[in-house]
């Protein structure tokens, strides 16, 4: 049901997605989740590896990566699809601008700090680090924005971890996301509309 509900608010205390309901263990915020279900499932080490180095280097990417590449790549669903569709109305060009360049300003960080020359970015396999990061890159994608163009580097580090992943349902995982545009087609209720839109606008100030 809705994130705000009171039966959301039994799941997650912060009443928000995504949330783990595992028997009655609850847990949010998206990391945590991911590093819950490497340790109960006994993942394949690659994932979250046991060397304490190689660990740390993913756990320095998710540090990283919520306040340079989560904090842009998801705004570009928001200003071209998400809030037009609840406000009823564009926003400014320069505000998809103003996002497009932070972006690039992280992806280019993410290319020569974290990719390297490297396969995946803590070496020859893929790890919930690339998982992570290419969960958010989707995002402009599916609404147009080609951040792959011109990076070369980057473009081939998509592919392989889509290889990793096995190409079928890496796209059923994103299918969503690279459909997002159809949800301009649908009818929002009114109510809705009214209560989200100023929620959404402040999410981008």
């Amino acid at each position: 049901g809705p994130s705000n509900s009171e039966g959301a608010g039994k799941v997650s205390l912060l009443k928000k997605v995504p949330a783990l309901k595992d028997g009655d263990f609850t847990l949010a915020e998206c990391t945590a989740i991911l590093l819950y279900l490497t340790r109960k499932y006994n993942t394949p080490d690659h994932w979250y590896p046991s060397d304490i180095q190689k660990r740390a280097q993913v756990d320095e990417y998710l540090s990283w990566h919520h306040a340079n590449i989560r904090s842009n790549a998801p705004k570009t669903m928001w200003i071209k699809v998400l809030i037009p569709l609840f406000t009823g109305q564009p926003l400014p060009s320069e505000k998809l601008q103003e996002v497009m360049e932070g972006l690039s300003t992280s992806l280019k960080q993410f290319e020569e700090r974290f990719l390297q020359d490297k396969a995946f970015i803590i070496g020859n396999e893929i790890s919930l680090a690339d998982l992570v990061a290419i969960v958010e890159l989707m995002q402009p994608v599916g609404v147009g924005c080609d951040i792959f163009e011109d990076r070369p580097r980057l473009m081939e580090w998509c592919r392989r971890v889509e290889d990793a992943v096995g190409r079928d349902l890496f796209f059923e995982a994103h299918e969503m996301i690279l459909n997002i545009k159809e949800l301009s087609k649908i009818q929002i209720d009114p109510q809705l509309k009214e209560q989200l839109a100023p929620v959404l606008m402040k999410m981008l100030k």
